[in-house]
């Protein structure tokens, strides 16, 4: 199996972290120097290994927001 490239533009913060010291973060990724997307994903402290997540096109991740205003305004 190849190796997947990959460079953290930018953090944008920590959604949860575990005893072990990985932490489920969102950044935006460039996978195999193609264009930036948002990343939702759990990472060891050095950033060496990664666990399953998703990926998500600016316009994606638009629309996730907007799915989640709504679901939020509807469980207080």
């Amino acid at each position: 199996m190849s190796e997947i490239a990959f460079d953290i533009v930018k953090n944008y913060g920590i959604l949860s972290e575990e005893k072990s010291g990985w932490k489920k973060e969102v950044n935006l990724i460039s996978w195999n120097n193609r264009d930036p997307k948002f990343d939702i994903r759990d990472w060891d402290p050095y950033h060496e290994k990664m666990g399953k997540g998703v990926t998500l096109s600016r316009e994606e991740a638009k629309k996730l927001v907007e799915m989640l205003t709504v679901a939020l305004s509807e469980t207080k």
